[in-house]
């Protein structure tokens, strides 16, 4: 997220985030791009509002934008959406406990679909979003939501997240419009659109990735394919999943249900990507082999010069820390939090600030 909105002229004051590789990330990018962003490795719960606004030197109401996404897992469809019972689906109440303190001039909060219909402590279906809504109204914010589609921003991915601006500073927020679309659905359309990016278009320029060694190579361009997941992989066509194809022997499609649309899938050049998850890493459309963080990077739509850090692990399963497949597929897509971004420098800019003046942002992650 904090890609987009420093691309759209905010600066970063400060990241809270509690997972020890997306910080050396952060840390790696503050260095390298010579910002004074504070990267603050911890759980949210343990900071204190008031201490960090005085250490960012602010006062109530000088913040212009707290921003965030909190972890999606507990209302996610393809998680155990336990909800509040998850003790990670409380922490999106967090950005109320710093919005009480800090009182930002905007507020930006990201989640998954399933966020605008899960159940409160009392069964109510939506009640978590409510509550949050009318908390954060409450303390006087104008609350706008949508969900966005990644695609319709010129990512080449199919993801679509809610997203909810929270305003203090009496001016109507509205939602972006599309930039992007299918071209035969725009015959008399007054703004045409550009042609949906596809997977094609962002990873095949790539040269062949690096093979799999002890120091892989900076831009994460790297194959870190098992062997036996190249076998399981041949013979599968492009856009096409292992359990589909019936006609592969039974000991190469093993245990796979008809279910399992996303496990041991290629992607499609000719297509969107499917939304980038942590359970599985997507194959590549011809090559036998898994795309690599640099090519999930493409598709997510971060620019070449942002390097990731930590592991880049071979194989799906459960892990405590976020590898480089898991850093990109757990973020905001930075030209959705772009877009997003410019719309709220509008509002900001005429009435308080010159153009030539950043803007004051925490990145709350």
């Amino acid at each position: 997220m904090d890609i987009g909105v420093q691309q759209a002229g905010f600066d970063v004051l400060a990241c809270i985030e509690i997972d020890p590789y997306c910080c050396e990330t952060l840390r790696a990018a503050a260095l390298r791009e010579r910002r004074n962003t504070r990267v603050i490795e911890n759980d949210i719960r343990l900071i204190d509002p008031l201490q960090l606004m005085q250490d960012l030197a602010l006062l109530p109401g000088e913040l212009d934008l707290l921003c965030g996404g909190s972890p999606c897992q507990s209302f996610s469809q393809i998680g155990k959406r336990a909800f509040l019972d998850d003790e990670r689906g409380m922490l999106v109440f967090e950005f109320v406990r710093f919005a009480e303190v800090f009182r930002p001039k905007v507020i930006m909060v990201e989640q998954v679909k399933g966020f605008l219909k899960a159940p409160d402590q009392d069964g109510r279906i939506g009640g978590v979003c409510e509550a949050l809504r009318k908390q954060l109204q409450n303390l006087g914010y104008d609350i706008k939501m949508q969900i966005l589609k990644a695609s319709d921003y010129g990512v080449a991915q199919m993801r679509e997240r809610v997203f909810m601006i929270g305003i203090a500073i009496g001016q109507q927020f509205q939602f972006p419009l599309p930039t992007h679309g299918e071209p035969e659905k725009q015959v008399n359309s007054m703004l045409p659109l550009l042609p949906y990016v596809t997977v094609g278009d962002v990873i095949g320029d790539l040269a062949l990735p690096s093979p799999k060694s002890n120091t892989p190579p900076d831009n994460s361009h790297i194959d870190i394919t098992p062997d036996g997941d190249r076998r399981r992989i041949h013979g599968v066509p492009e856009g096409s999943h292992l359990a589909r194809e019936l006609h592969l022997p039974a000991e190469q499609r093993c245990n796979l249900t008809k279910k399992d649309t996303t496990k041991f899938r290629r992607l499609s050049f000719s297509d969107l990507s499917l939304t980038l998850r942590c359970g599985e890493i997507f194959f590549h459309p011809t090559d036998d082999r898994y795309l690599t963080p640099r090519e999930y990077m493409r598709l997510h739509g971060y620019p070449d010069h942002y390097l990731l850090k930590g592991p880049i692990r071979g194989r799906s399963g459960s892990v405590r820390h976020l590898d480089q497949h898991r850093q990109i597929a757990n973020s905001v897509c930075p030209p959705v939090a772009y877009v997003l971004a410019k719309e709220i420098r509008k509002l900001l800019l005429p009435s308080t600030y010159p153009q030539s003046q950043l803007l004051k942002l925490v990145v709350n992650a």
